[in-house]
């Protein structure tokens, strides 16, 4: 049987696709690029007929019923490895809940589920019969092996990578077409505060670096202030926009890179539409499984490794919360972890952890004696090198406890210097 025999075979409607869910499966969906839309928008329909259906995802691209609507609750739980506004929304219901995990330990974590059915939207097959598993690799292709029913949702939106892992249409047990909208990632528009805090961090990476930077207003705005220097490499758990641009700038061109030289590394891949157009077949990007790209013994080979990320809340002892808020799950730890332990081991590497100095409107400073009640650490004060607000640099690694009181109220908002002395005598920190 021919590839094209093969798919015409397989193909299904959503209905007949969703109907080999059953009751107590555990369905795990691609994420970011590759959701599964159609599948999620319809899911909440086999609802009559099922039970005890647990669903892992992470940030989705819409609201969902079978996540959302409470009359859905009793059927779907969702095991959320990554919190965003629906996981928070839905949290007190008690059918959310977060799974903590190191980003490269998570394929094997999930792939050890057993799943039962892994659904993933993928670009259209080509003549020899082969579906790319791109542009994500950050479980995508441990559980698709995993799992006892694959689906396909096949969709010509979805950027095609040539380095991403492949499967035959042989190997599937379905497919089904699409031609929604892809998941793009928010925009942000950094302040001028935090403008301010990306140029003192930016000034810690020194031309040849290779650089592993995340995404939001902070991340954003770090690359903004990395366009004037020359010949960075990237070796990163998500290459996003701001990224890609430094890339098509020419400041990014991976050539002093010990580490899988010329190509840029990552895991998986979240922008908007110019960004995926640049991707599309794009050789120089270099897709990755995240058990790989996350393992910190690999962030370790690369030699002038910086890593730079941000947080909610520090404490003056150097411990970095940057997933829960008043104890909540908010976030979640991602890469975090892994490259600030993957850039402390490096050589000539560097970790950057860059803030702003305050929060809500300047009330609340982020830089606190303790942390507070039920925060989580997600990254230990043992692996933190460089903490950024736009007040200067600490740099902690190799400091002592008092070093880092000192240097953390030096770089904390002024109108919570006094507070923090105060505080970190009474706390015997000195």
């Amino acid at each position: 049987m021919t590839p094209h025999q093969l798919y015409q075979e397989k193909r299904r409607t959503v209905e007949q696709a969703l109907s080999l869910i059953h009751s107590g499966d555990t369905v795990i969906g691609a994420t970011y690029v590759c959701e599964p839309v159609l599948l999620y928008r319809a899911l909440h329909t086999i609802a009559p007929r099922v039970r005890d259906v647990t669903v892992w995802c992470g940030i989705t691209k819409e609201v969902y019923p079978f996540y959302s609507d409470p009359a859905y609750h009793d059927t779907f739980f969702v095991n959320c490895i990554f919190y965003d506004p629906q996981a928070r929304a839905n949290h007190a219901g008690g059918h959310v809940s977060y799974l903590p995990f190191h980003m490269h330990q998570m394929p094997g974590i999930m792939a050890n589920q057993e799943p039962d059915v892994f659904m993933m939207a993928v670009p259209p097959m080509d003549a020899e019969g082969y579906f790319y598993l791109t542009p994500i690799q950050q479980f995508e292709t441990e559980v698709f092996h995993a799992a006892k029913t694959r689906i396909f949702e096949v969709n010509p939106h979805i950027p095609f990578l040539p380095t991403g892992k492949r499967v035959h249409i042989s190997e599937i047990t379905c497919l089904i077409e699409s031609d929604c909208g892809i998941s793009y990632a928010p925009e942000f528009m950094p302040s001028a505060v935090e403008q301010q805090a990306a140029a003192n961090a930016a000034a810690l990476v020194r031309d040849g670096d290779t650089i592993q930077i995340g995404l939001g207003n902070l991340s954003n705005a770090v690359a903004d202030a990395l366009h004037d220097k020359n010949d960075l490499g990237i070796y990163t758990e998500i290459f996003c926009a701001p990224a890609g641009r430094l890339m098509q700038r020419g400041v990014v061109t991976n050539r002093r890179k010990n580490f899988h030289p010329d190509k840029t590394v990552c895991g998986f891949l979240w922008g908007d539409q110019p960004f995926y157009d640049f991707l599309d077949h794009n050789p120089d990007i270099e897709l990755l499984p995240s058990a790989y790209v996350n393992d910190p013994y690999h962030i370790a080979q690369n030699d002038n490794m910086v890593s730079i990320n941000t947080a909610l809340q520090i404490d003056l002892t150097g411990q970095v919360c940057s997933e829960t808020l008043n104890g909540r799950q908010y976030s979640g730890t991602g890469g975090a972890t892994d490259f600030a332990a993957g850039a402390y081991m490096s050589r000539g590497g560097r970790g950057i952890v860059v803030i702003t100095s305050t929060a809500k409107n300047g009330t609340v400073s982020k830089i606190q004696p303790m942390l507070s009640l039920g925060s989580v650490v997600s990254i230990s004060r043992n692996w933190v090198d460089c903490i950024v607000t736009e007040y200067g640099v600490a740099h902690l690694k190799g400091a002592n406890i008092r070093q880092r009181v000192e240097r953390l109220i030096a770089i904390a908002h002024p109108d919570f210097r006094a507070e923090l002395r105060r505080e970190a005598d009474r706390l015997m920190l000195w």
